[in-house]
Parts: structure tokens; sequence; C-alpha cells
């Protein structure tokens, strides 16, 4: 911009207003239009990221209103809701606790202890922004949005969505190199086209004659030696590669809008990048392989299997109202009876929906069950232990329900119920019998639960502590099993043939049973015939867990299920992957993942089933809960990863050729080919628009054939510093020529000086940008010899490229005034166009 105050002053001082004020004004022009494309640019792009931030924190809760449990936005909450609350969820307003069972909250957000806070009648208040840790509850909103305890604190605050990723950090450090190369080549430049000119020796940049004395000829000098300066500055600006950190900007834009509508929503940006790199994915099994549609199709009572299901004809009455009892108490949904009279809705989670669907069939009155009988303490399921209790007094006995994973609460009961529904003691026939039971309904790839009780009298219940009281856990009397089917998502096996095809191995992490585990992945693709004969290990959690942690790395790479984990087992094979060198996606939903979230690479939090602690936890939101969409994910941080390579393989190619062709002619004639204005227009091209050419192509089937690229890949690969190397050289060579030998070549030897020198710098600067025009096409198939397959799918592609060209006929053609150049003839704009096409792969 000083160079062109500069040069528009003395120009107008020299030549007049009416003539004076093309150079200056050219660059100024030039200068405007580049800030101008890349602001614009850079403005869409902060909106969308602002727009995506907008999406992150439009967190979705249930809340009770007109009697029915619905769905509604944290931001449409208001005074007077009432609100549920499980483990997992983030507290979404401030309100008072009204109902609840062993609620605990982690208020370490709010207050920075770290000390989980029991809440009751005692200590009611709730916060916004503080997380679940235990029990359930209900809370009545009293404060929403700046009205809250969290709205005051962060009034004043606003969210830095300005975070730089790995990958820009990186190409920020090239970039700093190859200016500092740039700056370098500039001030040789500078150096011998001042010393040339001013000794006599050479052409200033604009063809005038060299510097001479007085006062005309030292006006003429000084704009000579400002053109010379201007050129110097250009190239700087041409060296200066700002369009890497722009393509990172642009691409993981682009690529995070396209992934909203694969339904994937991004936290983190770093993420789009990690996840292309993935080499391995530890998934759940509910809800991510699976629908997460729970129903109960298999039922075993009183050691009878019955059929079907909900036979109630084969159920004694007495073990039939303890069972419901249990179903009733022991679960933290609901079930709702519309005043309509049409079907009764069940509120919770998929497998006590299941349970409480069920129990409905089996002729369970909800609400009047619940109303006989008081609840005194809650245990919530518990996914270390596997199992969920409650305590419930009845008349002057208190029933203790358990309910969980059949084969572990099987192990705690030590009697049954007869279909007579006597008590008998717990046999090991009958045991073996009941765990045949179990093992059959895993091997149907069913999820296989259990109810037992036991009983205490009411004296024995420590009614000042009961929140300390440790309910029994053995002696209990099994009641009865059920298997819930919960059937695999449809795409869910080619979604892990083609991750297996893309060399990123999928592992399934789940708390079911190994059988169970094994049915499911066989179903799902996991585990194939030819797994049953290699060294692929089925392992339970607790075996990894006892492991040393050498033992752990060494059998890591070969599991490829793993039943009966726990969170921290799922932590221990996360960790153990990395330090073999795996890049570690992991999928998870509950608050116990977070964890194994946070430590992998990339967390993958479910959307519908996933706890806002865990969402919280995770860099990329699975909005639909389905594996087939963390395979696109891998594909779009594939694409991600690919366009960076294109744009850097593009961008370098102009770079060496721009600075050679001038720094060679420079020293070579004391003349530049390309002047100010052109080299601004060619900075548009390779940075702005070819960023937005190259960083917006979309992924294509090709990248999940390519294996992971892992942590220490180069940025830049072998093909394409050939590629490179091949393209400045061939631009160099042929431009060089035509440059040094051009009036010769042109037979331009009865044109004046200047109008040669025009007419073969004019040349040069058109055959230069086509080369970049077709280099473009290049560069979006690095690694194919057919670069022109699927180019008319990118519109956007197209369009930039045909309005380049559209742009270069007419500066040519009709602005020579500003950008110093003639008209050239058909036969030079074929040349031209044909230097261009010519391409070496």
């Amino acid at each position: 911009m000083v160079a062109a105050a500069i040069s528009l002053s003395l120009g107008m001082a020299t030549e007049g207003v009416k003539d004076g004020w093309y150079d200056g004004g050219s660059i100024f022009f030039a200068v405007f239009l580049v800030i101008f494309v890349t602001a614009t640019s850079d403005y869409r792009q902060s909106l969308q990221f602002q727009h995506l931030n907008e999406e992150k924190q439009n967190i979705q809760v249930e809340v009770i209103r007109g009697g029915k449990r619905v769905g509604a936005s944290i931001f449409d909450l208001v005074v007077g809701d009432v609100v549920p609350l499980k483990i997992g969820d983030q507290v979404p307003a401030d309100g008072v606790l009204i109902s609840g069972h062993s609620l605990a909250i982690d208020e370490s957000s709010m207050t920075g202890e770290s000390k989980i806070v029991h809440k009751d009648q005692k200590a009611p208040m709730l916060m916004s922004g503080c997380k679940v840790a235990d029990g359930y509850g209900s809370m009545l909103v009293t404060g929403v949005g700046t009205n809250t305890e969290w709205g005051t604190l962060m009034a004043n605050l606003s969210e830095d969505i300005g975070e730089e990723t790995p990958l820009q950090v990186r190409l920020n450090g090239v970039a700093t190199l190859i200016g500092i190369v740039g700056l370098s080549v500039a001030g040789v430049v500078l150096v011998v086209l001042w010393i040339r000119y001013f000794t006599g020796h050479s052409n200033n940049p604009d063809g005038t004659t060299a510097f001479v004395a007085g006062t005309t000829g030292a006006k003429q000098g000084f704009m000579g030696a400002i053109s010379i300066f201007t050129v110097a500055v250009t190239i700087v600006v041409v060296a200066v590669p700002e369009g890497l950190p722009l393509a990172v900007t642009l691409t993981l834009a682009y690529s995070m809008r396209k992934m909203m509508r694969d339904k994937a929503l991004v936290r983190r940006l770093s993420s789009c990048e990690t996840m292309g790199s993935a080499t391995t994915i530890c998934s759940d099994k509910t809800g991510t392989l699976t629908l997460n549609k729970m129903t109960v199709v298999e039922a075993y009572l009183s050691g009878t299997k019955l059929n079907p299901c909900d036979n109630t004809g084969m159920m004694f009455s007495s073990v039939a109202s303890l069972l419901v009892e249990g179903i009733a108490q022991n679960t933290a949904g609901a079930v709702f009876s519309p005043e309509d009279g049409g079907a009764a809705e069940v509120a919770g989670s998929p497998t006590e929906k299941a349970i409480l669907s069920w129990g409905l069939e089996i002729g369970m009155n909800f609400t009047d069950v619940r109303s006989k009988s008081s609840v005194l303490r809650v245990l919530p399921f518990n996914s270390v232990k596997k199992r969920g209790g409650v305590a419930v007094q009845s008349d002057a006995y208190v029933h203790i329900h358990w309910k969980g994973a059949a084969e572990l609460v099987l192990a705690s009961c030590k009697s049954w119920f007869s279909v007579d529904g006597s008590v008998h003691p717990m046999s090991s026939d009958k045991y073996n019998e009941l765990k045949r039971f179990i093992d059959d309904m895993s091997m149907s790839s069913l999820r296989c639960i259990a109810f037992a009780y036991c009983t205490c009298e009411l004296s024995m219940v420590p009614r000042e502590d009961l929140d300390k009281w440790q309910l029994p856990e053995e002696n209990l009397t099994l009641l009865g099993m059920v298997g819930i089917k919960d059937p695999c998502r449809p795409g869910v096996r080619d979604a892990v043939q083609l991750c297996s095809a893309a060399g990123v191995k999928v592992r399934m992490v789940t708390g079911d049973n190994v059988e169970t585990a094994k049915a499911i992945a066989f179903e799902c693709g996991i585990l194939n015939a030819k797994d049953a004969a290699s060294e692929t290990i089925i392992i339970e959690g607790k075996v990894f867990r006892e492991m040393s942690e050498t033992a752990r790395e060494e059998v890591a790479d070969k599991i490829t299920v793993m039943a009966r984990s726990s969170p921290n087992d799922k932590l221990l094979l996360v960790q153990a992957l990395k330090r073999k060198g795996h890049v570690v996606a992991v999928t998870g939903d509950g608050t116990n993942d977070a964890p194994a979230l946070h430590e992998a690479d990339i967390g993958l939090s479910m959307g519908i089933s996933g706890t806002e602690v865990a969402k919280e936890s995770s860099d990329i939101i699975i909005l639909d809960d389905d594996f087939t969409s963390v395979v696109k994910v891998v594909r779009w941080g594939r694409s991600v990863y690919a366009n960076i390579q294109k744009f850097i393989q593009f961008q370098l190619t102009v770079n060496v050729a721009a600075l050679v062709i001038n720094v060679v002619a420079a020293v070579s004639s004391g003349a530049v080919p390309l002047n100010a204005v052109e080299l601004l227009w060619v900075n548009l091209i390779m940075d702005t628009l070819g960023a937005l050419a190259l960083a917006t192509e979309p992924p294509t089937d090709n990248l999940m054939k390519r294996h992971p690229v892992g942590r220490r890949e180069p940025l830049v690969t072998n093909i394409m510093w050939r590629n490179l190397f091949i393209q400045a050289l061939y631009q160099i060579t042929v431009l060089l020529v035509f440059n040094f030998d051009g009036k010769r070549i042109f037979h331009l030897h009865n044109e004046s000086r200047e109008c040669a020198d025009k007419m073969k710098n004019t040349f040069v600067f058109n055959a230069f940008v086509f080369c970049q025009i077709f280099n473009e096409f290049n560069a979006r198939k690095p690694e194919e010899k057919n670069v022109l397959r699927g180019v008319t799918s990118n519109r956007l592609f197209m369009g930039i490229v045909g309005i380049t060209t559209v742009l270069q006929i007419l500066i040519i053609e009709f602005l020579g005034k500003f950008f110093g150049t003639v008209r050239l003839g058909w036969k030079l704009w074929l040349l031209s166009v044909a230097i261009g096409a010519v391409r070496y792969i």
C-alpha cells in the first residue's frame, strides 16, 4: 500500500493526472481485490463456525409438561418447568429438587470444588451447568438464561472459536519458513535491480530508460526505483503463503458443514484432521452398532420358559406381584397413561423402556404398584457392578429388589421360586440349568437381565442415615430372567467392512457377556470365520484389567471384542493401543465413558443416548448414534488431510516458479517479466481462489481404499515432491526461454524495444497464469493419471477455473493500461494455453 501510494503520487507528478495514476491505481485496486475476496471468504467461514458453535450449545432435555415427558431445547426452558434428571445429565437451569433418590451433583464447574454434593430436602438447590454424578430426581426450574448463576458468570464472556488445529500450526511454520525465503529473495532482487538501474545497466520494470541526471530524469529515476521496490515488495507478498492456513480453515469449515448433514457435530476442529489418521475404532455396542430399540423376546419365570414371553397363565400370583413390584420400583423410567384412553407411554432408558413395556404386558399397573409401597433407598444401576437396587417398604417388611446382568445376579442367588410359588435352595444342578438358559439367550445375541429380591425387617433399616445404608447383595431369591433383543443397525456390516478395507480396525467394547458380545460381533461383521482360527482375542474386561501394563500392550493389538467391560477397562484399552502407536477413536454415551473419550485421540459421543458429561468430554457428537456416521467422519477426516496436501502441492509449485523466474530474470537482465499488479493477480489465483477450489473437494471412495496416514507421515509425500519438482522445472524452463529469447521466437525485431518487451512479458504472464490454471487440475489428483475424473461434480472448482480464465482474458484484452500488458494475437493465445496444458505426472 505504501509502494502504491508513492507510485501514484510520483506518477501523477511526472506524467500528469490523466496518465500518471494507472500504475499506482492498479496496485491499489489489486490489493483491495485480494483483501476483499480473502476477507469475504474468512467472514463466511467464521459465520459457519459460529453456527456450528451454537448447535454445539443447543442441548436437548426432557421436560414434564401437561403430565407428559416431552423433548425441548435448553433455550426453550421456562420458569416452572419440571425437568427429570439422571446420571450424566447437565443441570439445564437453576432450580429446586422436588423429588429424587441418591441424587449427587458435581458442582466443580461452579464452585471449583471437586467434592460431589448430595442433594435432598435439606439441600435442594441446583445450579445450572453442574453435572449429575449419581442417582436421579426431578427439579422445578426457578431461573433460566442470564438469571442463573451460570448465566451471570458467562454474561461477559464469549467462547473463543479461533482454535488453531495442529495442522494449522504446522502449516504456519511452513508459511513462516517460505516467507523468510521469499523475503531474502526479494531483498536480492531489490539490491540487484537497484544497482543495475542506478548504474545505467538495465531498464526499469516499466520499460523506461535507465536513471539519468536532471530534474525530469530524477523524477523518472525515482519512479523507476519505486517500481523496482514495488516489485520486490510484491515478491514478498507472493512468497508468503497466507493461503495455507486459509486453506485449512476453508476445508475445515466446508467439511464441518457437510459433516452436519451426515449427522456429525464437530466440537473441536483438530478432530477433523485427526479422524482421517485413525487406525482403530473402539465402539460401543448398544445404540451404535445396534438400534437401541429393545424389546423383551424371551422370559424365564419360576425356572420355566414362558411361551409367549407375556404368558401370565404360567405365573404364580405371589411371584408375579413381587416381580411387578421390582419392575415398577427398581426403574428410573416412568409410565404415563394418556387422558384419552390410548396406549400408555413409557419413558426412560431403552433397557428400562423394554422392561416396563413387558411389565405392562404381564398386567402391571404402574401407578397403583408405586402407590402401595414407599421407596426407602435407591442404588441406581452401576456400570461397574452391572446392577441396580431399591429398598421399598411394604407393611412391616422391607423388600430389596435387584436387577442387572443375569449371570452376576444369578451368582448372588441362594434360592429360587418354583412354579407353585414355593422357595427352593439353589442347587448346583438348578444353577447350571439356569446358566444354560442365559447362555442360550446370549448365543442368540440377547441381553440377559435377571430379577432377584430379599427381605429384611423394618427394624433393621437405619432410619436416621438411609443414604449410607448398603443394601444386602447376597442371599437373594431369583424371581426371573428376560432376554432383550436389540437388532443390529442396517448398514453396519457394510460400514465395518469399509473400515477394514481402509486399514481401520473396529473393536467392540461392551458390557454384555462373552456369548452375547460374540454373537453381535459376528452379526455386525466385526468377527468372521477367519477370526475364529486366527490370533484374534475375545476377552473379558476383568481379565484384561488384571494383566500387567506390558501384557496389556502385547494383547491390545489382537483384541477384537471386549465383553463385560467396565468404563475403566475401556480406558486401559485406549491407553495400551496409544502406546502401541495407534491413532484411537472411541465411541461412548455414558458418564463413565468420559475418561476414555477424553484419553482417546478422537472421542465420539452419542447425540441421542449420550449423557452431557460424555458429550462435553468428546470431540465429535454423532447425532444419530449410528456407526455408519462414524465411518463417514473417517471419510471426511481423510478428505481434510488430502485437500490440504493438494493445495500445498499447487501453492508451492506457483511459489517456486514465480520466485525463480523473477530472480533469474532480475539478476541476468535487470528486469522482471512479472510486474507488481500481475504478481498480485497471481497471488489471488494461488491463495484465495486456489484454496476455494482445492480445499472444497468432496471425499471420494478412493480415500477409503488407502491405509491411515499415521502419526509420523510427512505432510509432503514423495509423490507430491515429484509432481512439484517436475511442474516447477517445466514452467521455469519454458517461461525463461520465452523471456530471454521471446523477441526472436515471436519475430519482434521490427518492433520498438518497449513494444517488444511488453509483448514478450505479456505472453510470459499469460502463459504463467494458464500453467497455474491447468496445475489446479493436476493438484486435484496428485496420485492419479486421470486428473479430470469427477471434475464436473465439483461445481465450485469448475466455477473458479471458469472465472479465473474469463478474468485473465479481460485483463489481457481490455485492462492493459492497468496491468501493463498488450493484446495478444490468437496464435499467442493458443500457444499460452498449450504451454499450460502440457503436464507431467
